[in-house]
């Protein structure tokens, strides 16, 4: 720097100058993209999607390993929830659903809580750790994935008392989603 004209160092400032503005701009835009697709994201998971469809076959043994069926509940409103224990989202809408569900049990509702493809000692002791009161089966084989034709968790699909897929989610539920959109379906 010492050999170096009063230009080169002006020149020399207005570049390094310029390379900070630019990089400043570049943070900001990231971070607005970022902003952006989190709010995308958020609102595309609470919001359950209509539906209108059958409900699978799905069987499925619960933890102590009796086998369930959908089927066997059909003349209920049934939500079915896919979920896992490392899912930070699935984790987080579980106490809600499992006040939901006994908010509503008497009135012909029915949460089952599918776990996705863990062992049976991990659901297990989670179960039991965290209160949970709803019906579990346990899906090792990731069938229920297959069935609702879905790779995302959690993962929640709101079945009539006839038997048609009427919404389905992809994301956590807020307790405010479940009274806006399952409720209809219970009363009517």
């Amino acid at each position: 720097m010492k050999n170096q004209t009063p230009f080169q160092r002006t020149l020399g400032l207005i570049v390094i100058g310029i390379g900070l503005i630019a990089l400043g701009v570049a943070a900001m835009t990231l971070l607005t993209l970022r902003q952006a697709q989190a709010e995308r994201a958020d609102s595309a998971s609470v919001v359950p999607a209509a539906a209108d469809y059958p409900a699978p076959e799905l069987s499925l043994n619960d933890l102590d390993g009796t086998p369930r069926s959908l089927a066997a509940y059909r003349g209920q409103v049934i939500l079915v929830n896919l979920w896992a224990t490392w899912c930070p989202p699935c984790v987080e809408e579980l106490p809600t659903l499992n006040d939901f569900y006994r908010d509503y049990a008497a009135n012909g509702f029915l949460l089952i809580g599918v776990n996705d493809g863990e062992e049976l000692p991990v659901v297990k002791d989670y179960v039991t750790r965290t209160g949970l009161t709803f019906p579990i089966w346990a899906d090792p084989t990731y069938l229920t994935e297959s069935v609702f034709g879905t790779m995302n968790l959690p993962s929640s699909y709101v079945i009539d008392r006839q038997g048609q897929v009427r919404l389905q989610w992809i994301g956590a539920i807020s307790r405010a989603m479940l009274e806006e959109y399952v409720v209809p379906i219970i009363k009517e």
